[in-house]
């Protein structure tokens, strides 16, 4: 609905508004919110008063963004659900380049929750940051204020200029992001399509999202039900059958660039970083016939880990420690890099110094942020090869997947309005909570005033007996409405109906206006 000047607020909502953290009903300086005379009965019950908003050019500058959000297009709280968005960039729409200085390691996923709910209109968040992506999902009061917000956060993190991320972000909206991000962990957004990686990716956004304030119902319910679609496209349709992953697209491209007289049992092989896609590395290597390569770690554990795992395979990994990486590179014929540095570990200085080998020493980087510098390929005795460059790989059997592809988005589409059912079935919760307040708010009320009347003398058992007489009562006459406020989704019909009796309880009864309350006070204490 389009925003007014004008909107609705109470006389509570005026005095939360005027100072939320003061419970007293003096009204701020900077806000003046002149109540419209009453309607002819005089009744104050159920009404909602009208009122506009008067902020002088001169005090606006001084007022904090979130006393603006309280006090600006407060229609547009009330009478709308907040969306879910997710704002992004990928491999399909910006360079590495650019998705290196956004990238965010695991360990920071729980800051950035905490810091992107304290933007104003964010009230939930999730971070899904991997070497091909780097997107953001949040729950936002306001669609394009949130938008705003994130973008504007991602630029002060990464510092890339607002402008440049416009450029080359997606921005996706309710629907399309539950369509998006069930694809993405099915595999069917991924650079191999159908790999299986992001699957765990998305399992870890929920693993770490545990405990942490930002990531609420709604984001979490998101991801949850994700995992299910991914889970269920690749069991259902067998779509990462002959599919390959980074890191063994990472082996093939290295193979396929050595020197017509080198194999891969011939070249000499370096692997820097022995996390899970350096593990993955050394695995398709073995599995190309690797016989003998030299890790380089910062502790010699993970290295015997993968040794007692490829045991007894015959193959030969020889540990060295993170000093010696350049003199182990100068014995190298390919590189392989994939640790969580922020930083290059290889620069022009460090390569050019290195004795030369024929064609060419191969730099494999499969790290976002890169470990090895863009510098390097202007080297003549480099070549350097990154995430970007694996699209020649991945064309393999990808006509057999992209038919699997079409029948996974079925399972998503499934998937998909599953979710989006019991979301909306969520709506109904605060105004089931907010009736309950109300009618004990009046039971209590009622029977205060009767016994202040007629409770002298009236002992322990019968006060009882009338506080559960009017409780009886009370929830006999509640029994049907929240019969038809309760629905789980499941019946479309059922659902649309469950939503209009929503929306006209909350208008007899006010309702509107004090769920923006509980918005504005869970923000105000967050700040």
């Amino acid at each position: 609905m389009a925003v007014s000047k004008s909107f609705l607020v109470s006389s509570k909502l005026e005095t939360l508004l005027s100072n939320p953290n003061d419970p007293s009903p003096s009204p701020a300086p900077l806000i003046r919110i002149p109540t419209c005379p009453m309607n002819n009965n005089g009744s104050r019950r159920g009404l909602i008063q009208r009122a506009r908003c008067e902020i002088s050019a001169s005090k606006a500058a001084s007022i904090s963004a979130l006393e603006q959000l309280k006090t600006s297009a407060i229609d547009r709280y009330t009478k709308e659900r907040s969306s879910i968005v997710v704002i992004g960039l990928n491999i399909h729409t910006a360079p590495v380049e650019m998705r290196e200085k956004l990238a965010i390691p695991e360990a920071e996923w729980p800051r950035a929750i905490t810091e992107l709910c304290n933007l104003n209109h964010i009230e939930e968040a999730a971070v899904l940051s991997t070497c091909n992506r780097m997107e953001i999902y949040v729950l936002a009061l306001s669609q394009h204020r949130g938008v705003k917000e994130v973008t504007e956060w991602m630029s002060k993190t990464s510092g890339i200029p607002v402008s440049d991320l416009c450029h080359h972000r997606f921005v996706m909206y309710d629907k399309d992001v539950t369509q998006h991000l069930f694809q993405v962990s099915a595999g069917l957004d991924s650079l191999v399509l159908g790999e299986g990686q992001i699957l765990a990716q998305v399992k870890q956004v929920v693993n770490l999202g545990q405990g942490v304030n930002g990531f609420g119902r709604h984001i979490s319910g998101l991801f949850k039900k994700a995992i299910t679609a991914g889970k269920r496209a690749r069991t259902e349709t067998n779509i990462a059958a002959g599919a390959v992953s980074v890191s063994s697209a990472a082996v093939e491209l290295a193979l396929m660039k050595l020197p017509a007289h080198a194999t891969s049992s011939s070249a000499r092989m370096l692997v820097v970083g022995a996390g899970k896609m350096g593990k993955l590395v050394i695995k398709h290597l073995v599995a190309k016939g690797c016989t003998k390569m030299v890790v380089v770690n910062r502790s010699e554990e993970r290295v015997e880990a993968i040794r007692r795992e490829m045991m007894p395979s015959g193959v030969e990994i020889v540990y060295k420690p993170f000093d010696e990486m350049l003199a182990c590179a100068g014995e190298a014929d390919v590189v392989f890099t994939s640790t969580a540095s922020e930083s290059p570990l290889f620069l022009k200085e460090h390569v050019e110094s290195l004795p030369p080998v024929a064609d060419g020493r191969l730099f494999v980087d499969i790290s976002v942020p890169r470990n090895v510098g863009s510098c390097v390929g202007e080297l003549d005795n480099a070549r350097v090869y990154n995430v970007d460059d694996l699209k020649e790989v991945v064309a393999a059997n990808k006509e057999e997947r992209t038919k699997k592809a079409m029948e996974a988005q079925g399972i998503i589409e499934e998937e998909s309005k599953q979710f989006e059912a019991w979301r909306d079935s969520l709506e109904t919760v605060p105004t089931i909570k907010k009736l309950r307040e109300y009618c004990e708010r009046t039971r209590a009320g009622l029977v205060e005033r009767f016994m202040s009347k007629h409770g002298d003398g009236m002992d322990k058992k019968t006060r009882k007996a009338v506080e559960d007489l009017t409780r009886s009562v009370v929830n006999k006459i509640l029994h049907g409405p929240m019969q038809h406020l309760r629905c789980d989704g499941s019946d479309s019909r059922t659902l649309k109906e469950t939503l209009e009796n929503m929306q006209a309880l909350n208008r007899m009864y006010g309702l509107d206006v004090e769920l923006l309350e509980d918005k504005i006070r869970a923000k105000v204490e967050q700040k």
